[in-house]
């Protein structure tokens, strides 16, 4: 599909790009933002025994539990003399603790500690603290972009349902800034940039309501009310009495927070997101059902778009209860914690892949025109770019608005006027009736309005019709026009036709 593959090409050139962009930031990454601008130095002596080390090491514990000394200056060189004498555990011990008493992150990667450097110990600790990239976090890097782009591009759609395009691209925007966020978590640059200190967190309590108001807008075409405001306040609150306070504080004072695990009410928002999520997760769902039972009259292609979006959202809501569990038990690695952020950025990734490939979910519909490969006997429609998947939904199309919405009821109905009902252009409308009905425009049209006024002369409370009245009803200017095209079809005229009811 000429669609399909333009996705493509361009998900290949951003992974390209941000794989760059990561690769160039992690160049930047030796030194730290927040590092002490006098780091203490220290020139290591060399000794010819262990227990010469053990001296020096008594002499500089004594020295701190005396308070003699800085204790910046001891955990330096208690960290520097543990590595030369290769006992990584207490070395990587004080490191830690210089890292977490000085602000320098930095630190951890100094060249003093080449020696355990492959040593499972200080790996756990560079891992923890230096910066670092990998492929789940140029993935998240790029799914993050996608959902940025994606969201801008909804809200240009032309001939589109401007609310319920602005509802969904706020909704990819929101998980797009928090799976951003997830990657600055992943390569440590939190550390580097400590204001990012639930920067994504304000957004918690608006998953929910904005699914929410999406379904009912394209479901129930719900028009929006003062009263839906309230809907806000949760977010309101949020930021204003918990995470204000957060946000006035320093670089230093957010960093300390991050280094000692002392960031405050974690465990009560998501705890209280996981709720609001499945609150509304259970009003959406209800919609749905709601939608179902009533057997409304949807295209097939915006019933699979509305059954996928519930089914992402409902196990998106099984995967953040697991997440819920693992913050209040203090675990924050492994897959089952990763779980939810994938399936965020799968949820991204599908609607953005939808945008592309199915863009009358959002509005209008853009083919794309390709030169013929090779130049043979030229056919009608040899030079369009109709897609077999295009084609099927723009012929699933015109069948809704015949049999649904009863289209060529519309006397005054055209060939560009359909076009537009259908979102597209006139050359594709004339190519799917001919290909799929084998008639012209004024011929499908026609049809349609025969089968009607049959249906209509057969009806009891039509009998005491004019053929005149039956002909206005379903579409026809005038009674000539009627009768010729009901006598092409029927080989009788309404007059006979209708007398050979009576008989």
């Amino acid at each position: 599909m000429a669609n399909s593959k333009k996705y493509i090409k361009i998900s290949l050139l951003g992974i390209f790009v941000l794989f760059s962009i990561s690769s160039t930031i992690y160049g930047f990454g030796s030194n730290g933002i927040i590092d002490k601008e006098n780091t203490l130095s220290y020139t290591q002596d060399r000794y010819d025994t262990k227990e010469q080390y053990q001296s020096v090491i008594d002499r500089y514990l004594n020295a701190l539990e005396e308070k003699q000394t800085d204790s910046l200056s001891v955990f330096q060189k208690l960290a520097f003399t543990y590595s030369e004498m290769r006992e990584p555990e207490l070395a990587v011990q004080y490191i830690d603790r210089y890292v977490k008493a000085s602000l320098d992150i930095s630190f951890a990667g100094h060249s003093f500690f080449n020696n355990i450097s492959d040593s499972e110990p200080y790996q756990l600790l560079a891992n923890k603290y230096l910066k670092k990239v990998d492929l789940w976090s140029i993935f998240c890097l790029y799914v993050g972009f996608i959902g940025f782009f994606v969201a801008i591009v909804l809200n240009l759609r032309k001939r589109s349902d401007k609310v319920a395009n602005l509802l969904m691209s706020f909704f990819v925007l929101l998980h797009s800034f928090f799976i951003l966020h997830i990657c600055a978590l992943l390569t440590n640059y939190q550390y580097y940039f400590s204001h990012s200190l639930y920067i994504s967190t304000s957004f918690s309590f608006l998953y929910g309501p904005l699914i929410y108001f999406y379904f009912k807008r394209v479901i129930n075409k719900y028009v929006f009310k003062t009263i839906d405001l309230l809907h806000l306040v949760p977010t309101v609150l949020l930021i204003v009495f918990l995470l204000l306070p957060v946000y006035f504080l320093s670089a230093e004072e957010k960093l300390k927070m991050m280094l000692n695990g002392t960031v405050p009410h974690g465990a009560l928002i998501t705890i209280v997101k996981l709720m609001s999520l499945m609150i509304y997760g259970g009003l959406v769902l209800k919609i749905y059902i709601k939608s179902i039972r009533n057997k409304r009259s949807v295209l097939r292609f915006e019933s699979v778009w509305q059954r996928n979006i519930v089914i992402f959202c409902s196990v998106y809501i099984v995967t953040y209860s697991i997440y819920a569990f693992l913050i209040i038990s203090k675990i924050y690695s492994g897959f089952l914690f990763n779980m939810q952020v994938g399936l965020m950025a799968l949820l991204v990734l599908y609607v953005s892949y939808t945008a592309f490939v199915q863009p009358s979910i959002f509005g209008s519909l853009k083919v794309i025109k390709t030169k013929p490969q090779n130049k043979l006997p030229v056919t009608k429609y040899v030079k369009s770019g109709l897609t077999e998947s295009l084609s099927a939904e723009l012929k699933e199309k015109l069948l809704y608005l015949l049999n649904e919405e009863k289209i060529y009821k519309q006397n005054n109905i055209t060939l560009q006027g359909l076009s537009e009902l259908m979102d597209t252009t006139r050359h594709n409308t004339s190519q799917i009736i001919n290909e799929h009905f084998n008639l012209n425009f004024f011929e499908l049209i026609n049809k349609y309005r025969i089968e009607e006024a049959k249906e209509l002369l057969k009806g009891e409370k039509h009998k005491k019709f004019n053929i005149i009245d039956i002909a206005y009803e379903v579409g026809f200017n005038n009674k000539v026009t009627f009768n010729k095209s009901f006598k092409k079809y029927n080989n009788i005229t309404p007059s006979e036709y209708v007398k050979s009811l009576v008989a």
